[in-house]
């Protein structure tokens, strides 16, 4: 692995609004390919026609603009591994799905939702593994000659993986090291739906890594109970060896309660859950974004990388080039329990040319709001204005308040 050139992909789905927790995915793996010297990916998995949203992905391709974050290759950037947008890519998959079912790795399965929903009556905790697929409708149980017929006919079926049980999966997490899952408790996932003749993620994403050349994986924790199934789909089409390494960072949560960190949270609370402004063309909705809302970018930057991650010393601020030298994947947290509050945002309201020739002071506040220099509620909050850069800390995150001397420009 370490003799081959460092690849990591960041990979959306057109949705809506790119999430500031996936913005700090992508953030992270930037850093990890530029201290490495390797490339960084941007790839569009958009085989959920269903949940496809116009404009989402010309907004997040002008968010990573506006904070910094530039791909090597990808849609939009070009490059000789493409197509990058995943349904484009529908011949492709296709035939890795007909290599699994000729190596009887794979099946065809018939069964509609009623028949499923039917059997999670009849059976508690029901999923269809190897317990229960040899009372389904599947290519295991039929003939051949009436699978061939069902599926020249036209009718709907879906692919299913073949989990054998009785195995152990080991996923090397560069994070939480060694995890240990028994493939008993793994159901046969769907891989492949006649429906749409898409794939699903579990497959596509497998595919488009090893013929992308992916080293690493570098995604929310979310994906870390599909590893396992991931791991042997590797090993299924033969490319253990090339297997990229995972890496699997904890999520940003809710300030109060339980949950991922949501756009309802920032509304509640005050502060933007998206890079950019994002006009929802489906509801009409308008949400807050941190560009919109005076954030520069390098500070939007600043305190998403210590989300999850330190460096290990007091320094507190870092442009993107100091980030890269001192990142490193293996020290970030493996708890998800890093929450964004209030009190760790960041609100510039200096000029760029201005913090170049040092004409403004940084001073730490809670809250979105801007304190100018002397104002009451700065020392409040224990400020002076003699004070060097501070940073607002809670746990894992924080976040730094840039104010002009003298003047408080808005």
């Amino acid at each position: 692995m370490s003799e081959r050139r460092v690849r990591v992909r960041f990979a959306p789905s057109p949705t809506g609004a790119l999430h500031i927790g996936g913005v700090r995915t992508a953030l992270y793996n930037y850093l990890f390919a530029r201290q490495h010297g390797g490339d960084l990916v941007f790839r569009i998995e958009d085989t959920d026609s269903n949940r496809f949203v116009p404009g989402a992905e010309e907004y997040i391709i002008e968010s990573f603009r506006w904070l910094g974050i530039k791909f090597d290759e990808g849609v939009s950037f070009g490059g000789d591994k493409g197509p990058y947008r995943q349904s484009e890519r529908r011949d492709i998959y296709k035939k890795f799905v007909q290599q699994l079912l000729d190596e009887g790795k794979a099946y065809i399965a018939f069964d509609t939702p009623e028949e499923l929903e039917q059997k999670r009556q009849e059976i508690q905790n029901f999923q269809y593994d190897s317990k229960t697929r040899g009372q389904m409708r599947n290519s295991l149980t039929l003939p051949k000659e009436e699978v061939d017929a069902l599926v020249a006919d036209g009718r709907q079926y879906v692919v299913r993986f073949k989990i054998e049980p009785g195995r152990e999966v080991l996923v090397n997490d560069l994070i939480r090291g060694e995890v240990r899952v028994k493939t008993d408790i793994i159901d046969d996932k769907v891989l492949f739906k006649s429906a749409d003749q898409l794939p699903t993620y579990h497959l596509a994403n497998i595919v488009d890594d090893h013929l992308m050349e992916i080293t690493h994986v570098i995604r929310g924790e979310e994906w870390l109970p599909s590893a396992p199934l991931h791991v042997l789909l590797y090993e299924a089409f033969g490319w253990a060896d090339t297997m990229p390494q995972f890496a699997h960072l904890p999520l940003l949560l809710k300030p109060d309660g339980k949950g991922k960190l949501s756009k309802r949270d920032g509304d509640r609370l005050g502060f933007p859950v998206f890079p950019l402004e994002w006009h929802d063309p489906k509801t009409g909705d308008v949400s807050r974004g941190y560009r919109e809302d005076g954030y520069f970018p390098e500070a939007v930057i600043n305190f998403l990388a210590l989300l999850g991650w330190n460096p290990g010393t007091e320094q507190e601020l870092f442009t993107m080039d100091e980030l890269v030298p001192l990142f490193d994947i293996t020290k970030c947290s493996k708890a998800g329990e890093v929450r964004l509050r209030q009190g760790h945002l960041v609100q510039p309201r200096v000029y760029p040319e201005e913090v170049a020739r040092g004409d403004c002071r940084p001073v730490a506040a809670r809250g979105a709001g801007a304190l100018p220099a002397g104002d009451p509620g700065a020392r409040d909050e224990g400020l002076r204005d003699d004070e060097g850069p501070r940073l607002v800390r809670q746990g894992a995150v924080a976040a730094v308040l840039v104010l002009l001397r003298g003047s408080h420009r808005v």
